[in-house]
């Protein structure tokens, strides 16, 4: 990977979208302090105010019950509506709504400035494997709302020569058991159309057996098929990889004291709270019934996260991942640049009061958040054992939980063709903005390579 060079109409389209950003960024900050001048600075503490107190009101929402709850809930609606009317009252309110949007043009074209400066794109080896001629699937008919009976995924496997198990929701199967009999029985690739969880104890037997791995988007939510660039509107699509139409992807698979996942363990509030019986029927109650003493400690384990040197003592919530999220963008959350770098990513979060949850939205900066990267970590408890959220589904696992990633362990087949990883957009550089509105030329391009995720710029250093 290295830097594109531009042509001269990518060029102009760079620095004008450059010099639009500065130009914006500087309207915006202008803008109230030559309009309302004195009262500029009332202007921002009132932002301030009102950002700080919804966010604090939303803290005692999710941290306490009652009265108190109800009073924080009317605070954190009544707080941004206060604000609005004294800007109304001071005829300041169109210089916030104008500043704002002169925000937005400006973060908009910087981002676009900056990804002309260079193409970022994670190029996953591809392997060329010829196509499987005893495939296994395995199909939830109920997985995504019915997306296996609505896209006829059986029929079109079973013409493609594919042995489809269906599974039956009132008579649950142990589909690892199931999984390891066909390879026994002669199967060379076994398939998933269900949740992640589903294909995560899937994708241990193959990795196990060193057979491919066929994910088909048939989830809820499909975030490891997202993550392979898979077509998530259409499952169908995916089973192209049983043809001549195929290649294989070596991709990483993690482990929770021997429990894979291919997407995350979460240990804390969010695993305690989808153990409760209650949590399938009714979602938001339950969280709100549960957090209480989760968030001030009155209730569940207290953790400790060990990663190498790094300590994360007594946070609320641990999140390991197969690889690391992405944290620079809101956009990226939620999405992996690769799968196949080696390491897990770690975010561990410790909110003790209103101001320590308002300090989140500082992100990746924020003291309450721990952001690292890791081949191992342990997580330890002040109890025998602790519940553990595996891909979202809910177990009970004993202590010290040790995860660990097994590297490049899993063949993935998936179409030749097939959408890919949304490429990311570079992190905002307002010094390089203004090299490049000075001048688009060699000059203006950074000396050295920008990060875009920890997981590709630790890939590299181990190459």
């Amino acid at each position: 990977m290295g830097i594109e060079h531009l042509d001269v109409t990518a060029h102009a389209r760079q620095r004008w979208a450059a010099r639009a950003a500065l130009g914006c960024a500087a309207l915006a900050v202008l803008l109230p302090i030559v309009y309302a001048r004195e009262a500029s600075l009332l202007l921002v503490a009132g932002l301030l105010l009102g950002a700080g107190l919804t966010v604090a009101a939303l803290w005692w929402v999710l941290s306490h019950r009652g009265v108190v709850r109800w009073a924080a809930a009317v605070l954190a609606l009544a707080a941004p509506v206060g604000v609005i009317w004294w800007f109304a009252a001071a005829n300041l309110l169109w210089v916030v709504v104008v500043s704002a949007a002169l925000w937005a043009v400006a973060v908009w074209s910087g981002k676009f400035a900056l990804s002309l400066t260079k193409s970022h794109r994670v190029d996953v080896p591809e392997h060329r494997t010829p196509a499987p001629t005893r495939p296994f699937l395995i199909m939830n008919p109920r997985s995504g709302g019915g997306k296996v009976e609505r896209f006829r995924l059986k029929e079109r496997a079973e013409r493609l020569g594919a042995r489809v198990h269906l599974l039956d929701p009132d008579h649950p199967e142990d589909v690892a058991v199931l999984a390891r009999d066909a390879v026994r029985e002669g199967a060379d690739l076994l398939g998933v159309a269900g949740g992640d969880g589903t294909q995560a104890q899937v994708a241990a037997i193959a990795a196990a057996y060193d057979v491919p791995l066929l994910v088909i988007s048939a989830g809820t939510r499909n975030h490891f098929a997202m993550d392979l660039g898979l077509d998530r509107d259409n499952p169908a699509a995916c089973l192209d990889a049983l043809t001549h139409k195929g290649v294989e992807l070596h991709v990483d698979l993690g482990y929770a004291s021997g429990h894979p996942f291919v997407n995350n363990a979460s240990f804390g509030a969010y695993a305690a709270v989808v153990q409760s019986p209650a949590y399938r029927d009714d979602k938001v109650r339950t969280t709100l019934e549960l957090l209480p003493e989760l968030l001030t400690h009155q209730r569940g384990p207290r953790l400790t996260a060990r990663i190498g040197d790094a300590v994360i003592d007594a946070p609320q919530a641990v999140l390991v991942s197969n690889n690391v999220y992405r944290s620079d963008d809101l956009v990226g959350l939620g999405r992996r640049e690769r799968l196949d770098a080696g390491v897990l990513g770690v975010v561990g979060v410790r909110v003790d009061s209103a101001a320590d949850a308002a300090s989140l939205v500082l992100g990746p900066n924020a003291p309450g958040l721990s952001l690292l990267i890791a081949d191992e970590i342990v997580v330890e408890a002040d109890r025998p054992e602790i519940e553990v959220g595996i891909d979202g589904e809910a177990l009970v696992l004993p202590t010290p939980v040790h995860c660990r990633i097994s590297p490049k362990a899993l063949r993935v087949r998936v179409p030749r063709d097939r959408p890919g990883v949304p490429e990311p957009k570079p992190p905002l550089d307002w010094r390089r903005l203004r090299k490049l509105a000075a001048a688009v030329g060699r000059t203006a391009l950074p000396k050295h390579r920008e990060r875009y995720g920890w997981a590709e710029d630790l890939w590299n250093r181990r190459r």
